[in-house]
């Protein structure tokens, strides 16, 4: 009977996850809290895959907080594409793993292995496919300011991604 139990338990935590093409579900959502953090991080990713398609420092600049180190080269990356007419579409983020550090009312932080896919560099007659990014672990703190929330620091986690070794590269991640 125990054992039935924990099929079902196992059966039920995994099959209720949404599944969409942009965002498999992560292989285990361990808790109600994990997976509210994991729509938190999604719909801050689409915020900043938007604010890359239009070209806009501003957006992209409120995603984070003032500090934040991880932002600052966010929008240097941004600006590079800019100067050079181009702007980033289709910049999907995939989570392949997460697990939830921490969660008070105004502070998450979350360890994610993830990976960039689908963006190209669009401009004036340019279309270029960027590579897929290579999956990285990295912990992710967000805090809410304002009402809003933003990254405060992206930093390397000391795991490596189970997939492969984290890499530098030109397709603009959120975690460089």
């Amino acid at each position: 009977m125990r054992l039935l139990w924990a099929v079902l338990s196992l059966v039920a935590t995994t099959s209720c996850a949404p599944a969409d093409a942009d965002h498999p579900p992560v292989p285990v959502v361990e808790t109600r809290r994990t997976a509210d953090a994991l729509s938190l991080l999604r719909e801050w990713d689409r915020r900043r895959s938007q604010a890359w398609a239009d070209g806009d420092a501003a957006a992209l600049a409120d995603l984070y907080t003032r500090a934040s180190r991880t932002g600052r080269h966010d929008r240097a990356m941004l600006a590079a594409y800019a100067a050079r007419g181009l702007r980033v579409a289709g910049l999907r983020t995939q989570v392949l793993d997460a697990s939830l550090r921490s969660w008070t009312p105004d502070r998450v932080t979350l360890e994610v292995t993830d990976r960039v896919m689908g963006a190209q560099a669009v401009g004036r007659g340019v279309l270029i496919s960027l590579p897929r990014d290579r999956p990285s672990t990295r912990v992710i703190s967000l805090c809410r300011v304002s009402g809003a929330w933003r990254v405060e620091e992206v930093t390397e986690s000391g795991h490596r991604p189970r997939a492969a070794a984290t890499t530098r590269s030109t397709v603009p991640s959120r975690n460089r």
